[in-house]
């Protein structure tokens, strides 16, 4: 799995870094006693979010979708694209102005709320959204392809064996009716 080609290598679009410190001031701003923190915020924010947008990747292969991310605790996770229920874009009032899209990456069996995986920035998202549900459908489309059998035998045992099931049911159904029913 690890030799799958790599269909699409996601960039990061640098102006996540300003929505980043634009949300974390507007939070610092709201809860009015952090404000004397914002010129520390700037100064730390700057550094902090550009080493973590260094640290992002993202990676459309064959049959995956690889993410990593993360400066002191680094995160991978590796999506089957057949597991791929959704791809859905956020994008709210600060994204628009500065012309960014978050995607995010939703999956069969997932048991907690909300997305597996928040990718912020992604340049041309909805073209990388695209690609990735196409991918997702040719995965699908190339497991779901009937297995062709020569044997006709099994096709045979199947239906007699239905057949017998079909028999036993009408037996049980028989019975129920001959039984008294307590009231």
């Amino acid at each position: 799995m690890s030799d799958d080609k790599v269909l699409w290598k996601a960039e990061f679009n640098p102006k996540v870094k300003s929505y980043w410190l634009l949300s974390g001031t507007i939070v610092m701003l709201c809860t009015i006693v952090l404000i004397p923190l914002i010129p520390v915020w700037f100064v730390l924010g700057l550094l902090v979010t550009d080493r973590y947008l260094k640290s992002c990747s993202c990676e459309l292969t064959e049959r995956s979708l690889k993410v990593g991310k993360g400066i002191l605790v680094r995160t991978e996770k590796t999506v089957p694209l057949d597991r791929i229920t959704d791809l859905g874009l956020v994008q709210g009032p600060i994204m628009r102005m500065l012309d960014i899209e978050a995607l995010s990456v939703e999956t069969a069996g997932q048991s907690s709320q909300g997305s597996l995986v928040q990718l912020t920035g992604i340049r041309n998202g909805r073209a990388f959204r695209d690609a990735v549900l196409e991918q997702r459908d040719r995965v699908s489309i190339q497991e779901s392809a009937p297995v062709q059998t020569s044997d006709a035998g099994i096709d045979a045992s199947a239906g007699q064996t239905l057949v017998e099931i079909r028999d036993i049911l009408r037996r049980m159904e028989s019975r129920l009716d001959q039984s008294p029913i307590d009231a």
